[in-house]
């Protein structure tokens, strides 16, 4: 039994050693900025890299998110994922798969609309993994907000962005309607960048999610601090 649960924590399937309690992962996602949303950057080859790099200059969570993954490469990558945060003291966090976020010991289960429900989702994943909901309209952003399963919601995309193909911006309006009503933790996403965040901020955000402004950046740690010091 022994040999099976080292196995389990080296052969790529095993969860990341170190885990959070609910508590510290509550106490960081109320004092996170930065939440950046990566995919496994297989072209470029420097996931470890780059991971390094972005919690390196200040970036609280990243998000693993990469659609073309298989579940085996998946597992490994957000293992990766949660050693490097660990090292920086940071939050990581999976995409839509519950199963893959117990796997890895993930801290942060993110969902759309259209995956599990909050009561599917802890029935899956227990009580200490956070749980964030994307939201796109006012009543999404009222059922995230009272819902007490979900402990952060994000809002948008504020303006269109070719990483979510198909989805209508749903412009700044809608981020002072989640300033005004928010009782937890949210994020403002969508094409948000260093030249837009001022708009952002003058609508009540206050935390944002980013994709481009720091994966296509030529020096990643750079841009994290550049958007740190506008938040």
């Amino acid at each position: 039994m022994a040999e099976i649960d080292e196995a389990l924590m080296t052969d790529g399937f095993g969860a990341t050693p170190g885990g959070l309690t609910r508590t510290e992962r509550l106490e960081r996602l109320t004092a996170a900025r930065l939440y950046v949303c990566t995919n496994a950057r297989t072209e470029q080859a420097d996931l470890e890299d780059f991971l390094g790099a972005a919690y390196a200059g200040g970036v609280d969570i990243i998000q693993l998110r990469d659609k073309s993954m298989e579940a085996a490469a998946e597992i490994e990558r957000v293992n990766l994922l949660g050693r490097v945060a660990r090292e920086a003291g940071a939050l990581f966090s999976v995409n839509d798969r519950a199963d893959i976020a117990v796997l890895t010991g993930a801290d942060v289960l993110h969902l759309g609309q259209g995956d599990l429900s909050t009561m599917q989702t802890r029935t899956l994943v227990g009580p200490e993994v956070l749980i964030g909901r994307s939201t796109h309209s006012l009543n999404q952003i009222n059922a995230a907000n009272q819902d007490p399963g979900i402990d952060y919601f994000c809002v948008g995309p504020v303006w269109e962005t070719p990483t979510k193909p198909g989805r209508a911006a749903v412009g700044l309006d809608l981020l002072g309607y989640a300033s005004a009503v928010a009782k937890k933790p949210w994020f403002a996403i969508g094409g948000i960048d260093a030249q837009r965040l001022p708009e952002v901020r003058e609508a009540g955000a206050e935390r944002i999610v980013v994709v481009r402004a720091i994966t296509e950046a030529a020096d990643p740690a750079a841009a994290a601090r550049e958007l740190l010091a506008g938040l």
